[in-house]
């Protein structure tokens, strides 16, 4: 049985007021969206995501009406923003996040991701940490990386949300800093795990950023993100955790909360291998039935003394079809570089089967032969008795 993927998610950032500098923008949407009420329950998302289609048209716009909706309609979970906890899948944290009305960092993101695909944008969830006042926050963090209006852009929809107060009082006010958050701001306080997300031609290190050195230094590698975003968006989800982890390492420093991550990902890696491994397996396992099938409905004709009557060609090909699937169901086999004993016996045990299916194949081919090169139809016909 395929074991599930888990989302890991440790602990949760608490998060403090910032002064807003970026000057209102969007007083229209705002007030729009404002204007929206339904019900918080299971409908909600959808509904939501229909009234932003309908009302606004540009993507700035839509995810603008998502930024304010999520701040005006839901809190950040202040008792449980140091609880560890594990998910099956995405749709579990946004339930979570509906049914209680409030939510960590996690829960924030995953919402707006959601939405914002429900209305055909993309959306990425950053996963990293920050820095409060000057100190590192030793709590993992999540915000998201969208493409709006042709561009990539920023958001931090748990800060945006509002703010704790004292440590332990959730204050709800939209603060506009951290919605279309400019990259090199952004990093004076969000750390992404992955440099990728920092989205700078001249990425920090992790040194850097504990030493508050944001500014660009291009002494450094030119780092096209861009391209690199481009290239990870097409590729299978475990290489892009083979990709992100590659890129962690070349950073360097190493801390905790990063060397916590690296773990995460390489268990997901290590699933989908599980996973590839099984896939491929039960592939080469198809592959074998078939022929076996193919095999069977040979025998059958043979049995019946090849009628109603093929061509040799014809007959030829029904014994081909089968060796066929066995090549495919070796090819596969060839492919399973497990270390699992229960897997390896599993192959090994498939391995024989398709020996002794080609064996009884190599008789049958020499059946054909014999028959196809005596011309005399008594002969023909006594082969079928020896």
């Amino acid at each position: 049985m395929m074991k599930k993927i888990l989302l890991f998610f440790l602990l949760i950032t608490s998060f403090t007021v910032n002064a807003q500098t970026k000057s209102h923008e969007y007083k229209k949407v705002d007030e729009t969206i404002r204007k929206y009420s339904v019900p918080i329950d299971n409908d909600a998302i959808i509904s939501v995501a229909r009234f932003i289609y309908e009302n606004f048209s540009t993507e700035t716009e839509k995810l603008r009406a998502i930024f304010v909706w999520l701040s005006e309609n839901f809190e950040y979970d202040v008792e449980n923003m140091f609880n560890l906890k594990t998910y099956a899948n995405t749709q579990e944290v946004i339930n979570e996040m509906i049914n209680n009305k409030k939510g960590v960092c996690m829960h924030f993101a995953f919402l707006f991701k959601e939405i914002g695909e429900i209305l055909d944008i993309k959306s990425h969830i950053i996963q990293g940490f920050t820095k409060q006042n000057g100190i590192i926050i030793e709590f993992p963090h999540a915000w998201c990386a969208s493409f709006m209006d042709s561009t990539w852009v920023l958001i931090d929809p748990t800060w945006g949300a509002g703010h704790i107060l004292n440590g332990k009082e959730y204050v709800r006010k939209l603060n506009n800093d951290y919605f279309k958050t400019k990259p090199e701001k952004l990093i004076l306080s969000h750390f992404p795990y992955d440099p990728l997300w920092q989205f700078l031609n001249y990425p920090i290190s992790i040194q850097d950023f504990n030493d508050s050195k944001t500014e660009m230094n291009k002494e450094k590698p030119f780092f096209n993100y861009l391209d690199t975003l481009l290239a990870y968006e097409k590729l299978t989800r475990m290489e892009q955790l083979i990709s992100t982890n590659r890129r962690i390492i070349e950073t360097g420093v190493i801390n905790p909360l990063i060397k916590t991550h690296l773990e995460i990902n390489e268990k997901e890696i290590d699933l989908y291998k599980q996973q590839i491994t099984v896939e491929r397996f039960n592939l080469a396992a198809n592959y074998f039935n078939d022929g076996v099938k193919y095999l069977n409905e040979f025998i059958t004709y043979r049995n019946n003394q090849f009628m109603p009557q093929k061509t040799e060609t014809e007959t030829r090909a029904m014994v081909e079809k089968v060796e066929n699937e066995l090549l495919k169901a070796g090819n596969e086999l060839q492919k399973i570089t497990s270390t699992d004993k229960n897997m390896i016996d599993m192959i090994i045990q498939l391995q024989n089967s398709i020996s002794e299916i080609a064996k009884q194949l190599y008789e049958h081919k020499n059946f054909i032969n014999k028959y196809f090169n005596t011309t005399n139809p008594s002969q023909r016909k006594s082969l079928f008795y020896q």
